[in-house]
């Protein structure tokens, strides 16, 4: 495994923003950070539906915890 593997990835590193610095610069959930992740990763490694489904995976957690957030303020 090369550093570029590690610290810059093909398949998150597509366009002029990698991945993970957009998910900072939105100061995104870690369940909303990995839904991005695997969306931008979709079709770019291992198996597109895959990564989509955990996408959808993250998003109806962060939707679960939203929700019982708004019926429990104090949480």
């Amino acid at each position: 495994m090369t550093d570029d593997n590690v610290q810059h990835p093909s398949h998150y590193t597509r366009g002029s923003i990698e991945c993970w610095d957009f998910i900072r610069d939105q100061d995104l959930s870690y369940h909303l950070g990995c839904a991005v992740k695997y969306i931008c990763r979709a079709g770019y490694k291992n198996d597109s539906i895959e990564d989509l489904r955990k996408a959808v995976a993250y998003l109806e957690n962060e939707i679960e915890f939203q929700q019982q957030v708004h019926q429990d303020p104090s949480m």
